[in-house]
């Protein structure tokens, strides 16, 4: 796989860089750790422990940005090896920089620092990381084995008496699952007084895809704080709620001076589509002149088109009970 960046470079180059505390480490050099060779990789294992600290964070935080805004970069070697790293915090951030990766051989990591991790920070991440594995068990695309393993070892965490965040996080992760015993989870996180234990409940919430939570999400647009609102339009987006799109038109006819608020709003109308959504964001489109804004709301664009065209392709569905009534009815005729 091609570079973004044209220029090479050779192993003591990037060490020197690496070691190198009176320079900033060169950002054409980062591109060099995607789709490292192993013989490379080997080189950076000795090295790696060596360079200052808030340089590797440095580093990782990059790594795991640039891999946010293009995809066909490939860390993941890069952050395999700093799983055990003696920095807690690279290793949360190498977790986060593996969130996207399918890889089944992962899973046996991430449950190493999910249950045997000292930091909370890095459990807390390696519960969020193994939420993939549980959406990957609901869709069949992983052993039965692993997905038994990775639900179980996330209710037990959930359950038990860990940091909060950890069992928070775990909660986030259970939200794919359709386990029996999930929603009284959720329901048990939504009922508490605390506004943490609420934001991750409605996360869990908004990948349920069950719609047994309609009710619960909305009621949450009018909490006095912005994060549990946030967590809640994003999970009528990801519940397709159509009883959300008024609301969320209100929303943002009236404004906000929340741009996360703001954001999360136009994307959950983009999943949900229906009248007048398109019209809204075209004309958000017209009105700005700030590109990242304008980036984005050309990627709602699309997404709503993705949307449109699911919405179209069911509305053309008919399912078995429906073909057999016409057939019936067609027999009625004759």
């Amino acid at each position: 796989m091609p570079k973004p960046n044209k220029e090479t470079f050779e192993f003591a180059a990037i060490k020197d860089a690496l070691l190198n505390n009176q320079a900033p480490f060169p950002p054409a050099m980062i591109y060099y750790f995607s789709d490292i060779p192993q013989e490379d990789l080997d080189l950076l294992v000795q090295v790696w422990p060596e360079v200052w600290i808030e340089r590797r964070r440095g580093l990782l935080e990059d790594m795991e940005n640039l891999a946010e805004s293009d995809t066909l970069l490939f860390f993941d070697p890069v952050a395999i090896m700093c799983l055990d790293d003696e920095d807690p915090v690279a290793r949360a951030t190498a977790i986060r920089l593996l969130w996207q990766s399918q890889e089944e051989d992962l899973v046996p990591m991430l449950l190493r620092r999910l249950n045997q991790d000292p930091e909370s920070i890095v459990r807390a991440a390696a519960a969020t990381g193994l939420g993939m594995f549980v959406y990957l068990g609901e869709c069949e695309e992983i052993k039965e084995s692993t997905y038994q393993q990775v639900l179980q070892n996330l209710i037990k965490v959930h359950l038990s008496s860990d940091d909060r965040l950890v069992r928070r996080r775990a909660l986030e992760a259970l939200g794919y699952a359709s386990h029996p015993e999930i929603p009284d989870f959720i329901r048990r996180a939504y009922n508490t007084d605390d506004e943490e234990w609420l934001q991750s409940a409605l996360c869990a919430m908004g990948r349920s895809c069950d719609s047994l939570w309609t009710e619960s999400v909305l009621d949450m647009f009018a909490h006095p704080d912005s994060v549990v609102r946030y967590e809640a339009i994003r999970a009528a987006g990801e519940l397709e709620l159509t009883d959300a799109r008024e609301p969320l038109f209100d929303l943002l006819e009236e404004g906000t001076d929340d741009d996360d608020i703001y954001f999360a709003a136009i994307w959950a109308l983009s999943k949900i589509g229906g009248e007048g959504v398109r019209a809204l964001i075209e004309i958000a489109l017209d009105e700005t002149e700030d590109m990242e804004e304008v980036q984005f709301l050309e990627e709602a664009l699309e997404n709503l088109d993705f949307t449109e065209q699911i919405n179209t392709f069911d509305m053309m569905f008919i399912d078995d009970d429906g073909l057999d009534e016409w057939y019936e009815d067609d027999e009625d005729i004759e």
